[in-house]
């Protein structure tokens, strides 16, 4: 919206362009212009064929709704001027909040907010809080055993069933042509134990046969490639719905999330499994469905765990304002290492069977959620 509120809103214009256009360098071919009625007055420059310029009504339903909603913003800007975040309990005042009116102070915590003109104003907290903790799976929400004595064979005795059962469904076909351009990059840098997946026009049976092959080689090698992690999570979720597996979690776990989530701290999942299997894991555990207290989930679709620009995507997805306040949480050395290079916080669990950490790692660790 152009605003000024020198001019009548009547005559006021309302300028739009595509999502992706630099806004400050936006030229008049890169926009709509249209009249506070709503009438076009110079539309976006054409495109040569074959791209299609977007039209004005690909965006006109948000941008003229946009004003309506101004109240929302100006309860938003109250609500934090008064220490209320909307992810407290029943939205009420936040936790560790100090608030001062006048000479007037009431300690509850360490956040404070002051007043100017008798309002309260929400002054930024002196050191740095993790508003957002990131939780990786095995090794730290669940045992390793978990994963490699349930899960995996799961999996691997279930591949074939799965794909003769599901074999023409649109899932399943999106399974195979991953598997089809992760097993052709593996044939070509002489990964052991690919084979060549034929064409369809081979026959439905040597297309499982070979599918088969290549993936019971993935999972005995612990691949972290997306192309395994989303067949399996399919195959999973089979499972969990016949009830033949159930997720499980460490015992401090389930009180843990709660805590963290009664304390409007945001709690997210990262974890080489797909997102469907994290989901499931923890929406059928034994202590009930824990999804609850989640608030998102990541797989290797955001990046490679021991890749750091993996973590600072994260970051900029989970809305802090800087990486610093995310504490990232997992049982990989490697993964921590990447995580702190990214400028998150780190702390490594160390659980019954997870892999032994090199002297001198450098990190805090912990051996339950409790002592967070």
């Amino acid at each position: 919206m152009v605003h000024d509120d020198a001019i009548p809103k009547p005559q006021q214009l309302v300028v739009m362009s595509p999502s992706g256009v630099q806004k400050e360098r936006m030229m008049l071919k890169d926009m709509h212009v249209l009249s506070g009625a709503g009438v076009v007055l110079s539309a976006l420059e054409k495109k040569p064929y074959p791209i299609k310029s977007p039209k004005c009504t690909d965006r006109a339903p948000l941008f003229m709704k946009a004003e309506r909603y101004h109240y929302l913003f100006d309860a938003a800007i109250k609500f934090h001027q008064l220490g209320i975040h909307w992810t407290s309990p029943g939205h009420g005042p936040a936790s560790n909040v100090r608030v001062h009116r006048g000479r007037e102070m009431h300690l509850n915590g360490s956040v404070m907010a002051s007043s100017l003109n008798g309002n309260y104003i929400a002054e930024p907290p002196r050191g740095t809080l993790q508003q957002c903790i990131v939780l990786d799976i095995e090794g730290t929400t669940t045992p390793i055993s978990f994963v490699t004595d349930v899960l995996f064979p799961y999996a691997r005795d279930n591949v074939r069933k799965h794909l003769m059962a599901t074999y023409d469904t649109k899932e399943t076909k999106e399974d195979i042509e991953l598997l089809r351009a992760q097993v052709k990059d593996d044939l070509e840098q002489g990964v052991v134990g690919s084979v060549a997946i034929p064409p369809d026009d081979a026959g439905e049976e040597k297309v499982i046969d070979s599918l088969v092959t290549n993936v019971e080689a993935m999972i005995k090698a612990d691949r972290k490639i997306t192309a395994l992690k989303q067949l399996q999570g399919h195959i999973w979720r089979t499972g969990f719905e016949s009830n033949e597996l159930q997720g499980a979690v460490f015992e401090d776990v389930p009180e843990a999330l709660e805590k963290w989530h009664a304390n409007g701290i945001k709690v997210y999942i990262y974890s080489s499994g797909s997102r469907e299997a994290q989901r499931l894991i923890f929406g059928n555990t034994s202590y009930g469905d824990l999804r609850k207290y989640l608030c998102g989930f990541f797989d290797t679709n955001v990046g490679n765990k021991r890749e750091p620009r993996s973590y600072f995507e994260i970051s900029l997805s989970v809305g802090v304002d800087k990486p610093s306040q995310v504490l990232f949480l997992t049982d990989v050395y490697q993964e921590a290492v990447a995580a702190k290079a990214a400028g998150l916080e780190v702390i490594i669990s160390v659980r019954p069977g997870n892999v032994p950490l090199p002297e001198n790692h450098g990190f805090k660790t912990i051996r339950s959620f409790a002592e967070i």
